[in-house]
């Protein structure tokens, strides 16, 4: 009889064709998420139009979404470590593209702010979700980088959204970026019967069949034999209350500091995408329409997570993660200072790697932090707490800009967030992270011939 570890099973295998599977579906999950959260933005100066609302009430109807998100986050990402990760994802895609698709039929503001809170539920859920199946297939070497190849993904949508948006918008008016939208639930069958289900659930509910036909498709080497059962380190059992696992373990006060970073992070990302175009057309730059700036911004996300993820697997991640912080810093001060339009152009994508891009980052680093089975649970509260910063942002940053104050401290406003999500992950305490364990742990396992990760009882 052979105990098989299955955190020792994924952290060792060769990258393969399964994770490349693993990797293009969390990667499409996350476009088609993308584009549902940038569609709005997108489209509200014709929905403001259409339906005669003025900028407090469509400020309201957008935030309508980021309040989904919040709830989305905490609550699917909690639930899916007991209904299963696969189960949870499905959800949450139909979700997101029916009731984005839905959203495209109103034309009552009351009416489309529901539809985008529920839309919002499914956005912010996959989030945790596809992060944490991600993170738990993936190789330990190339960890890093393929969460965060993965994630950039949510750059991806928001450039498609950018792109295809105004031919669409003219050519067939605001509703038709949101019917599109409902297309990625076509999918969900594919996804129930192509994307594997978490390890930790499959341990839990019995079922060895199902982990053996996985095991071997992650790593070929492995051979199932009748006798074969599945464990996971200690750490890892998630028990009865996987948010109170959150706590323990003197993990409590590096949860709350993840959940400063989060909520830090995620204020700079969505001041910056409500307010750019307006403080710099005020500031006399003519660069066209709002929509090179998000092209801009999120073409700099891209390159800074996937650059991240890169130094995040050959350095520490929490040293990669302060210094991306200290870039956003540096960043967007610049921006409220005269610069050349080509040096601006950098600075833009520069502000868009360090917040957009450090957040898929973080998203990566909570994905190591936790253990196994809670792991969709501890990044859906950092994600769900960090979605008030969100909702905040464009309040906190529209009144600032109401008191006609100079661009400078505009954007320093922007700005403090970065030292102080800086200083919480400065303060986290990596000893106490999963990956951490698994690393001190590696030495003391020994692998018999033949047997991959198994150790024979």
């Amino acid at each position: 009889m052979r105990q098989i570890d299955v955190h020792k099973l994924a952290d060792e295998a060769r990258f393969n064709r399964f994770h490349g599977l693993v990797l293009l579906w969390c990667a499409l999950i996350i476009i088609f998420d993308g584009y549902d959260l940038a569609v709005a933005g997108i489209a509200l100066p014709s929905i403001m139009k259409a339906m005669g609302v003025n900028p407090t009430s469509a400020g309201f109807m957008v935030s309508s979404a980021l309040f989904g998100m919040m709830f989305g986050a905490i609550f699917l990402g909690t639930v899916a470590d007991r209904i299963g990760r696969r189960r949870a994802i499905a959800i949450c895609i139909l979700l997101f593209s029916v009731f984005t698709a839905v959203a495209g039929f109103t034309s009552d503001p009351v009416l489309f702010s529901i539809t985008r809170f529920l839309a919002g539920l499914g956005i912010g859920g996959v989030m945790p979700n596809v992060v944490a199946q991600m993170t738990e297939y993936s190789p330990r070497k190339l960890r890093g980088t393929l969460v965060t190849l993965m994630f950039s993904g949510y750059s991806v949508g928001g450039m498609l959204a950018a792109l295809l948006g105004k031919g669409l918008i003219e050519s067939y008016g605001w509703q038709s970026v949101f019917i599109a939208a409902g297309l990625p639930v076509l999918l969900v069958p594919l996804v129930l019967k192509s994307l594997p289900e978490s390890m930790p659930y499959l341990i839990r509910t019995g079922q060895t069949a199902r982990l053996q036909a996985i095991a071997a498709r992650l790593e070929p080497a492995y051979q199932p034999q009748a006798g074969d059962s599945f464990s996971l380190p200690a750490d890892d059992k998630a028990g009865s209350a996987p948010i109170r696992k959150l706590f323990q373990d003197g993990r409590g006060f590096s949860t709350l500091m993840f959940w400063v970073a989060f909520f830090m992070c995620l204020f700079m990302v969505y001041a910056l995408s409500s307010w750019l175009a307006k403080l710099m057309a005020g500031a006399g730059y003519s660069l066209g329409s709002a929509l090179t700036f998000v092209l801009v911004l999120n073409f700099g996300a891209m390159i800074g997570a996937i650059g991240g993820g890169w130094l995040a697997d050959r350095l520490p991640i929490k040293y990669v993660l302060i210094g991306m912080y200290g870039l956003a810093a540096v960043s967007i001060t610049l921006l409220g200072y005269p610069m050349p339009t080509g040096a601006l152009f950098v600075t833009v994508g520069l502000a868009g790697a360090s917040t957009i891009g450090t957040q898929i980052v973080t998203y990566a680093y909570a994905g190591q932090f936790y253990p196994m089975a809670v792991r969709a649970t501890g990044i859906g509260w950092a994600s769900g707490v960090g979605r008030s910063g969100a909702i905040l942002a464009p309040i906190v940053i529209g009144a600032l800009v109401g008191m006609a104050l100079p661009l400078q401290q505009n954007f320093l406003a922007i700005a403090i967030p970065a030292v102080i999500a800086m200083i919480a992950v400065g303060l986290i305490d990596h000893r106490r992270a999963a990956s951490a364990d698994e690393g001190a742990a590696a030495a003391a396992r020994a692998v018999p011939a033949g047997a991959p990760a198994a150790t024979k009882a």
